[in-house]
């Protein structure tokens, strides 16, 4: 029988299974979040939403508590997949595996997860086994499409996690494909920390059925608890004297440094390793094995300080992260966004340092006018750079006493007669010959310029 949870100080007004109860019990949750007050509701009622809520706020269980209620309530043990999460990463994926996996262990329902890296071989056999919630990236469930091994016609949830991402990383195809096999019949959630994204609506409109949207707060007021600041630098020889400045002397648990190129987080990873102990790299090169290793190193204290691309902005969900580094800006402010969200979290507060050279000044510029916020000027004294930020552009025209141009025509003053222009004199001596081609070259109009020949159309 499902329980009220006014009785139990969780979740008023709202009913859930016992065995649910039990899980937040266990993660001693009392009281939702605001996005899952606002969420909860509709999609206990059946509705399709969209949700654009920031990172830390609860999206998660906002979404897999209304889809463990209603599987627990209409068993069908003889269906294929019923709920299927997609997210953009590995580490999202299997942030939200690990959340699904603590309530299924109170209860009947199973969950899987297919990522790359793992053995088809053995995501097989966890598919072979039917679990009712499924949580994957894009790519890899393709591919268990393709091969027989995946079968979405009894789904009755879909949940694009980090809708925006996927896009970004270039799933639009692998998302449509993915709704095209599944059962029409079905409901879905759409979330991101950010849906600024002009393919978002296209997709909500071609995936969604007239859908509840959510907004929590906006990108302009998140992140209330992160202070952003931004130290100019000459180059990356002048970033690598901040960045071992600020190790050294932040006050800080655990600390992300984000770069744009995977080899600059190798070549940092090996500098730090020169100058402080508790260094850690996570990059999309890596290895499953690999990273799930980074991740328990950060998670159990091992390491402290992790160099990364934008590979660990989402899903990256480890306690203690109070500052992040943006080694080289993020190109975009939605990304951006991501990357800071990594601190202040849940309430906590945080904070976020841009090391800004010449070259992303205006990058920056777009950054702030993108969260209408301004990121708080800094300066370490005694590693003043020689870059100040952009100089002054001079006003044209009459404000900056520009003088009026004068005639083409001159005049000579000992003749008085107007001074020929250059291209209207007479270029004196025979005309320099060409190179002459080579026997059977064909000539243009002119019979100077060789002619390249065309090849055969290849249709």
């Amino acid at each position: 029988m499902p329980v009220n949870l006014r009785d139990n100080a969780v979740f008023a007004d709202i009913e859930f299974h016992p065995r649910l109860l039990a899980g937040l019990e266990q993660l001693e949750i009392t009281q939702p979040t605001e996005v899952q007050a606002l969420m909860l509701p509709l999609a206990l009622a059946g509705r399709d939403v969209q949700v654009c809520a920031e990172t830390g706020s609860g999206k998660t269980l906002a979404y897999l508590l209304p889809i463990m209620e209603k599987l627990l309530a209409n068993a069908a043990p003889a269906s294929a997949t019923r709920a299927l999460v997609l997210v953009p990463t590995r580490e999202l994926a299997r942030q939200v595996f690990k959340t699904a996996q603590l309530f299924c262990d109170l209860n009947s329902l199973n969950v899987g997860l297919l990522t790359g890296g793992d053995e088809f071989k053995y995501q097989a056999a966890v598919l072979r086994k039917n679990p009712e919630i499924v949580v994957s990236t894009p790519g890899r469930l393709v591919d268990h499409l393709k091969r027989g091994s995946a079968e979405l016609k009894d789904l009755e949830f879909l949940v694009l996690d980090e809708a925006d991402r996927m896009l970004d990383m270039g799933f639009a195809e692998d998302m449509e494909m993915i709704v095209g096999r599944s059962k029409k019949e079905r409901q879905t959630f759409m979330l991101s920390a950010t849906l600024r994204h002009e393919g978002i609506g296209r997709i909500a409109r071609s995936m969604l059925n007239n859908p509840e949207s959510l907004t929590t707060r906006t990108v302009q007021d998140q992140h209330e608890f992160i202070r952003q600041q931004r130290i100019l630098a000459d180059d990356n020889a002048h970033k690598d004297r901040l960045l071992v400045w600020l190790l050294a002397n932040e006050t800080y648990d655990k600390a992300i440094i984000f770069v744009n190129k995977r080899t600059e987080v190798d070549r940092l990873n090996t500098f730090l390793r020169r100058h402080r102990n508790g260094i850690a790299m996570l990059h999309g090169d890596m290895t499953q094995d690999e990273r799930n290793y980074v991740m328990q190193s950060l998670r159990e204290g091992k390491r402290n300080i992790l160099v990364a691309t934008d590979v660990a902005a989402r899903g990256l969900d480890v306690d203690g992260m109070d500052l992040v580094i943006n080694y080289d800006l993020a190109r975009k402010g939605d990304e951006y966004v991501h990357r800071i969200g990594r601190t202040g979290r849940a309430g906590n507060s945080g904070l976020a340092i841009s090391l800004i050279a010449p070259h992303e000044w205006n990058l920056k510029a777009a950054i702030e006018r993108y969260l209408q916020q301004q990121m708080e000027e800094r300066t370490i004294a005694e590693l003043k750079g020689n870059y100040r930020g952009p100089k002054k552009v001079k006003a044209s025209g009459k404000a900056a006493g520009k003088k009026k141009p004068k005639s083409n025509t001159k005049t000579a003053k000992s003749t008085g007669k107007p001074l020929a222009k250059k291209s209207d004199k007479k270029k004196s001596g025979p005309r320099p010959s060409r190179p002459q081609p080579r026997a059977g070259t064909l000539m243009d109009s002119e019979g100077f310029a060789p002619v390249k020949r065309r090849k055969p159309d290849a249709s």
